[in-house]
């Protein structure tokens, strides 16, 4: 086999598992917000209760081919079923493409569950332990085999970042007299730090602001009531800095 034939396969195998996974998440982002099994009972439609056949579950093609609907009750499919199953295969094809097998593994394990942690907090404002604290996990051990940042640069990032944002929201507590950052900001910014190295973290909290500014530019600019007491789903934004701050820190040397 060529070396572009070997890179071709390993990009459809990472794509096709990470369809797979995104099939699993989309049930999960899906359910357990709704207090739903994720394990138990079969897939079914969310309005209709319909089992779901083979074609229903082949990952993204069998929606396209449903056109989106279920074919009993025609009722419209969740979008964030294709979210998860299309993101989740992009991530896997880029990861298998770029990375050795075990590392691309890990590396794509760790960028599903970030993407499965965006679409909760921007769905619900949910950032659950079970997701981010594995991940934080997962960066502090595994990650020794295939991050380039040291251990100590990470075991500092994973406490910097929880304890900035811990801070943050305590102080603003102690100040307003009401809550205004939940804690599970602070646990998804510790456990990016547990992958990225503490040096990744100003960079990140600086675009994910920036992100953050811009939601609530575009939220006045169509009408909608910005005020102290509006929501934001930080974890979301915080998700979308990793990559381009991880380029970043690259290009400047950090």
């Amino acid at each position: 086999m060529t070396p572009l034939a070997g890179e071709v396969v390993r990009t459809l195998v990472g794509s096709g598992l990470g369809a797979i996974i995104g099939s699993f998440l989309g049930a999960v982002v899906t359910r357990w917000p709704r207090g739903e099994s994720v394990v138990k009972g079969r897939s079914h439609c969310d309005s209709c209760g319909r089992t779901l056949g083979a074609v229903d579950l082949i990952p993204l093609i069998g929606a396209w081919i449903r056109r989106g609907r279920c074919s009993q009750c025609s009722a419209r499919i969740d979008p964030v079923h294709a979210i998860m199953e299309g993101g989740c295969a992009l991530i896997g094809g880029v990861a298998f493409w770029l990375l050795p097998p075990i590392a691309a593994l890990l590396v794509a394990v760790a960028a599903w569950t970030l993407l499965a942690l965006m679409v909760l907090d921007a769905r619900h404002f949910w950032l659950p332990d079970a997701l981010t604290l594995p991940l934080a996990v997962i960066g502090l051990t595994l990650g020794d085999w295939v991050l380039p940042a040291p251990f100590w640069d990470r075991a500092i990032g994973a406490a910097l970042g929880y304890g900035m944002l811990f801070v943050l929201a305590w102080g603003y507590q102690r100040l307003r007299g009401r809550d205004g950052l939940g804690l599970g900001d602070a646990k998804l910014l510790g456990a990016i730090g547990a992958w990225t190295g503490w040096q990744v973290l100003p960079l990140v909290l600086l675009m994910a602001s920036g992100a953050g500014l811009l939601w609530a530019l575009v939220a006045r600019l169509r009408g909608k009531a910005v005020t102290g007491e509006t929501r934001l789903p930080l974890g979301l934004f915080l998700g979308l800095a990793v990559l381009p701050a991880v380029m970043l820190a690259g290009l400047i040397g950090l």
